[in-house]
């Protein structure tokens, strides 16, 4: 079926209650987080490649998590910057259909991979003697591919079905990308038969993840409620308490999202785009803090080149 559409662009309204007087402070906000994004990305992605004992299967799935938020952050963050910075929030049509593929391809991706270090940990700590033996390198490798490769089919479906509509109406997209729902909503035709396999989808892809995680932090608590030592307690919880912040900046924030829009919540424009947008970003620039500052041998290799140049600063005599 061919595209019929007269719309040959689209344009990026982003917050259509924000003044104009403002446009700069908001470029400027967006600009220093997509940097800060690339800069602690780059450190962490640094770190892993130049020192061996990073080199295991948690550090493997982080740096796939490293490499999904730096891409969804340069696939949204440059176009809503452009369109407050020099006022051009004008994309192309196919360039729009091919932002919302990597949107919501790369939110699948980030999905599978939180799921996979949750096993991980559920590996770790229920079964530990076999620990070693289930998380191979052939698994973690297989683990990997797999969240990649399975996220392709959803958002692949939801652009091929979305692409041939008739857009003849407004071209205005009233987010800050472009993604299924906003797009969808200017076709000339009911949608409903596009947006409800969209929505099924992503509460698949949400609440399914969400569910595996859930359950392998459950079996983990229970396994380590049976530690007798309160210190021994406290190490193991210790350990995942990085995966877990990551996966409640990622997955909180989208399910009340979700559950305020069926139960009626009522709220305005700006405030769920700044939502969205603060779930979509935030953790990006984030998570490589976490990584760095709640994990003792990432702290540790950090360091060393400070201690190294204080050891060889000669001490004067008084």
């Amino acid at each position: 079926m061919g595209n019929f559409s007269s719309v040959k662009d689209f344009v990026i309204v982003g917050f259509p209650g924000l003044q104009p007087h403002y446009y700069g402070l908001i470029s400027a906000v967006l600009f220093l987080v997509y940097v800060f994004t690339l800069v602690g990305n780059a450190v962490f992605f640094t770190a892993f490649v130049t020192t061996k004992s990073l080199q295991r299967s948690v550090y493997y799935f982080i740096i796939n998590l490293v490499v999904c938020d730096v891409l969804f952050s340069t696939a949204t963050l440059p176009k809503i910057i452009s369109r407050y910075w020099f006022q051009d929030g004008t994309i192309s049509f196919l360039g729009c259909f091919v932002q919302m593929f990597f949107v919501h391809y790369l939110g699948s991706v980030c999905s599978n991979v939180l799921v996979v270090m949750a096993m991980d940990r559920y590996a770790a700590i229920c079964y530990p003697l076999q620990y070693h033996s289930l998380m191979t390198n052939r698994n973690v490798f297989i683990l990997i591919i797999g969240s990649w490769i399975l996220s392709l089919a959803g958002p692949l479906m939801i652009v091929i079905r979305a692409y041939p509509l008739p857009y003849c109406a407004e071209n205005t997209i009233i987010h800050c990308y472009c993604d299924h729902g906003s797009i969808t909503t200017l076709a000339c035709t009911d949608r409903s038969l596009y947006s409800i396999p969209a929505l099924i989808y992503a509460l698949v892809v949400l609440v399914g993840s969400f569910a595996v995680i859930i359950f392998s932090y459950c079996s983990i608590f229970v396994a380590v409620m049976r530690i007798s030592s309160t210190q021994g307690r406290m190490k193991t919880f210790s350990t995942c308490s990085p995966q877990l912040i990551m996966i409640a900046l990622y997955f909180l924030p989208r399910c009340l999202i979700y559950l305020f829009s069926n139960i009626g919540v009522k709220y305005s424009t700006d405030l769920r785009l700044l939502i969205v947008m603060m779930y979509n970003l935030l953790p990006p620039m984030i998570n490589p803090l976490i990584y760095c500052l709640r994990t003792e041998e990432v702290k540790k290799i950090l360091k060393r080149p400070f201690q190294k140049k204080q050891i060889g600063i000669p001490l004067q005599s008084v």
